[in-house]
């Protein structure tokens, strides 16, 4: 008798087990996006100092490509504008003022950021995500979503958008509300109306696709654009040509890596915070590794179609996934259509009030602004954690409010290395901190009498426990906790181990010294429930090893009167 393993396809790993159901909404799923796609890359083309129809060039092979590599059903990868501000950011110092090597130099960058992307997934470097919380990804998707929805503010009411942080454009949005245009403040807010209403109301009806339709006739029907809307203009029509991009030498590939590895780690961050996203709301996971695959090769294929860096689309996920999509078979949907858009369709997208766009953008990522989720982390807080920790009690919250407002304040890239920088912080504080909690008997339990205070512990035999692991960072912490809880009743202390699942020997030092120290006011010291970890430390420490005396169990180690030493 043997036993079946299903497996998920290497290959499009999103389309396993299909079902007939879902290629309706899936195919609706992939007319919204694409509506929003097409008016998006040419946007972010511009944000990244190349022409407009190079963000379609790289959506086509990014959408294929991922869907083909990547572990996510609901992701959608294309041109963002994180990754094309810092792109044209990146490219600036190398283009020395030429345009068309700017242009190149771009594309280039798409190219190596793929073949980096795909070396990370090759060696399995997702791991690097474990370093990034869900506390710090749901402050980074919350400051992001708020960048995204003020960055879009100016194109519905009219005004020039300010340059700069957030708080910087927010501040320049309230300066510019005496000079909004009536026009495009109605035409944007009946936009975004209309789809905020369509998906409360009507939510099997694609709202953003229905939006967008309506803007491109309003502007044919009454000339809105000559009446002072701004329309997305001119867009080349055609296919890309396929191959390194001219001009870009060897050395000017090597100079990009530096630049790579930074737009691959923040549309790695971005992209694995909006599948992960989805991916919960869905009952499915993501594999980080496959994720790093799937960008690099997004943004290879990219590179190689003479288009931008591209990455995991929050915005477009959220339309994506609220359009009810099922599987990647969307994403396919929205390249064919953007093929069709390239070769038939740019007359078309032309005629898109940029109003209309942006609230087509501030409704697909409003709903990520959850401020209730930060909340519920704030809460995540009782006396007896603050008693314990103090400041860094709260420090999930902590974490996700210094990622949110380090991306509101700094841009994406500083916003996430703040993240996690607070959050790594806050846990080192933690765990060199731990709680030494002194114990009582409890029926056939010894518990902390900090949570028990009408259990009394015995001044003679002191019984405690560490709730973490011993080693160089909270041994002094440790030893001096307990020395505090010796009084001169005290024959015997007890470390009950097995709340400390690893030991160094820095921590086995400690434990020797201490020992020594109580030896020496008459108090024995005993070691119960050890794991094997800790034992093997101890025995393995320099000098001989660590020769405590280590019992099964805490009532033995009470019970037994001989003063016996084992490691």
């Amino acid at each position: 008798m043997s036993t079946r393993h299903t497996h998920t396809p290497l290959v499009f790993g999103s389309l396993a087990g299909y079902q007939r159901a879902w290629l309706r909404p899936d195919i609706i799923a992939g007319l919204t996006v694409w509506a929003v796609l097409v008016p998006e890359a040419l946007a972010y083309a511009t944000i990244a100092g190349v022409p407009p129809v190079v963000g379609l060039y790289a959506a086509v092979p990014a959408l294929v490509l991922y869907a083909a590599a990547g572990s996510s059903r609901h992701l959608v990868v294309g041109p963002m504008s994180a990754t094309a501000a810092l792109s044209a950011a990146l490219i600036a110092p190398f283009a020395g003022g030429d345009d068309s090597r700017f242009v190149a130099l771009s594309v280039g960058l798409a190219v190596v950021t793929g073949l980096v992307g795909l070396l990370a997934g090759f060696v399995r470097l997702g791991f690097i995500a474990s370093f990034i919380s869900e506390p710090v990804l749901k402050g980074f998707i919350v400051g992001l979503a708020l960048t995204i929805i003020i960055g879009q503010v100016p194109k519905l009411l009219g005004v020039e958008k300010g340059e700069g942080n957030f708080f910087v454009q927010a501040a320049a949005v309230v300066r510019e509300l005496g000079s909004v245009d009536g026009l495009t403040v109605f035409v944007g807010l009946l936009s975004l109306a209309l789809v905020l209403a369509v998906k409360r109301w009507l939510p099997l009806v694609p709202g953003s696709l229905l939006v967008v339709l309506l803007g491109i006739t309003a502007v044919a029907l009454f000339g809105l654009d000559d009446r002072g809307i701004e329309i997305v203009g001119h867009i080349d029509a055609g296919l890309p040509s396929v191959g390194l991009p001219e001009g870009v030498r060897a050395e000017d590939y090597l100079d990009l890596i530096g630049p790579a590895i930074g737009v691959l780690l923040i549309g790695f961050a971005e992209g694995l915070g909006a599948a992960k996203t989805y991916a919960a709301k869905a009952g499915y996971t993501v594999d980080a590794n496959r994720e790093l695959t799937g960008l690099g090769a997004a943004n290879l294929g990219a590179g190689l179609c003479s288009g931008m860096v591209v990455n995991g689309s929050l915005s477009k996920t959220a339309v994506n996934g609220g359009a009810g999509a099922k599987t990647q078979v969307s994403g396919l949907t929205v390249a064919v259509l953007t093929v069709l858009t390239l070769l038939f369709l740019t007359g078309l997208f032309e005629k898109l009030p940029e109003a209309t766009l942006a609230a087509v953008v501030i409704a697909a990522v409003v709903e990520l602004v959850d401020f209730s989720s930060l909340a519920a982390l704030y809460r995540v807080w009782t006396k007896r954690l603050g008693s314990i920790y103090g400041v860094a009690a709260r420090a999930d919250f902590a974490a996700a409010v210094a990622a949110m407002f380090g991306v509101l304040l700094f841009d994406t890239l500083p916003g996430l290395i703040i993240g996690i920088a607070v959050s790594m912080l806050l846990l080192l504080y933690r765990v060199s901190k731990p709680h030494v909690a002194e114990l009582a008997k409890s029926g056939s339990r010894w518990v902390d009498i900090a949570a028990h205070p009408e259990l009394q512990p015995s001044d003679a035999v002191i019984v405690v426990r560490v709730e973490a692991g011993l080693f160089f960072a909270n041994a002094d912490h440790v030893r001096d906790r307990i020395d505090d809880l010796v009084t001169d009743g005290t024959s015997m202390i007890i470390l009950d181990a097995e709340t400390s699942p690893f030991i160094d020997v820095s921590g086995a030092q400690m434990l020797e010294q201490l020992r020594d120290s109580l030896a020496r006011k008459n108090i024995v010291f005993r070691v119960a429930r050890d794991v094997g970890q800790f034992r093997d430390v101890l025995a393995g420490t320099p000098g001989g090893g660590v020769k405590l005396d280590v019992y099964p169990s805490v009532a033995e180690a009470m019970a037994d009167p001989n003063d016996r030493r084992s490691s």
